[in-house]
């Protein structure tokens, strides 16, 4: 019977560090277990292994010759796991354009247990053409499992100039304003004053996503109903004011969705890992709108 490969690497180790204690220190073993190890595979070889000098142990030359060809094949061993994790394929992740550039691309460079091949787009994918999905809406797409990460919060921002020209700044005045389109305004105005002003002043331009909303609310356009988690740098700088704490909480969220029937480890571990940067971000949103 040919002896373990485990039991090769414990002589190898043995071998290379001149003493079972320190063999043992460096497989997290006792010396006792590493010393019954090497006798189980003197017996499997059918002779000694080590000169045994009183506390001291002497590889012999054919256990040196032997710990070095095991040296080699792990070494071989080493270079095929890295040659096979190279040609492995990128795991393709698709993120809507705001959510990739405000909160996942600073986060990408920390995960290296694969390559990601991102695609921007909030266009629905057939299922075939991504590996995990994030996507916005109320959860349960057909086929897919769901991560939720964080729910949609919404807050209005525009820049100080406009501002400036309201005094008092309250929602009630803020009506007044130019509002750049979006379909959750009645509802915040609802949730922060109990109704909805008559005559809300949208803009006439309807813009496709936050980061172009933000950039009209910058150049005095009008007024952003945004996610303050993507853009709170702004808000921090000063090109943006953040002027109330209501904040418009859900009903959607911000899911990681992989396939139901994708059994590669990949997908889930890249989900749970968004998983925990999602509450991460939910904590520390939650202390500051506090």
């Amino acid at each position: 019977m040919r002896p373990s490969l485990e039991s090769l690497k414990v002589l190898e180790i043995c071998v290379a560090s001149g003493s079972f204690a320190r063999a043992a220190e460096r497989l997290f073993l006792t010396p006792a277990a590493v010393s019954l190890r090497i006798r189980t595979l003197e017996e499997e070889l059918g002779e000694p292994l080590f000169i045994r000098r009183g506390p001291r142990v002497v590889p012999t030359p054919k256990a040196v010759l032997l710990a070095k060809g095991v040296r080699r094949g792990m070494d071989e061993i080493d270079s095929a796991l890295a040659a096979f994790e190279a040609a492995s394929p990128p795991l393709r992740v698709t993120a809507p354009p705001t959510l990739a550039t405000r909160w996942l691309a600073p986060r990408l460079s920390s995960y290296q247990r694969c390559e990601i091949e991102l695609d921007v787009s909030a266009d629905i994918r057939d299922q075939s053409d991504f590996d995990v999905a994030i996507r916005t809406g109320a959860g349960n797409w057909p086929g897919l499992e769901g991560f939720r990460l964080f729910p949609v919060q919404l807050t209005p921002l525009l820049a100080p100039s406009l501002a400036a020209l309201l005094e008092p700044l309250v929602p009630e005045t803020l009506a007044t304003l130019p509002l750049l389109p979006h379909p959750d305004w009645e509802r915040w105005f609802l949730s922060a004053t109990g109704s909805v002003p008559p005559g809300l002043n949208f803009t006439r331009v309807e813009y496709p996503n936050h980061d172009l909303n933000v950039n009209a609310a910058c150049a005095g356009e009008g007024v952003a109903l945004v996610p303050l988690g993507f853009f709170e740098p702004l808000v921090k700088s000063g090109a943006l004011v953040m002027p109330f704490d209501q904040v418009l909480d859900g009903p959607d969220w911000h899911f990681a969705l992989f396939r139901n029937d994708d059994v590669r480890p990949g997908p889930r571990e890249f989900c749970d890992w968004l998983y925990e940067q999602s509450r991460m971000t939910s904590v520390a949103l939650e202390i500051r709108t506090k």
